[in-house]
């Protein structure tokens, strides 16, 4: 299994599925990281923690912990 936090910097992926339940799913939820849409990593900070993303044409930043549950192709 894939999650966005194994990405490269300069990848474009796609949501597969959510893991995770509660709070923390409904928040990735709500910043428009949903099933189907497309993730490009912009940047990740030297010790890896935040990673920077563009999302439905914004830009967002995620923790690991955050981006550990966004499966991705």
């Amino acid at each position: 299994m894939k999650t966005l936090k194994d990405v490269k910097v300069g990848d474009t992926v796609k949501v597969v599925k959510l893991h995770g339940e509660g709070a923390l799913k409904r928040r990735v939820m709500d910043m428009g990281i949903t099933k189907g849409s497309e993730l490009y990593v912009r940047k990740v900070a030297p010790l890896g923690d935040p990673v920077e993303i563009t999302v439905r044409g914004y830009e967002l930043s995620l923790r690991k912990a955050d981006a550990e549950i966004v499966e991705v192709n």
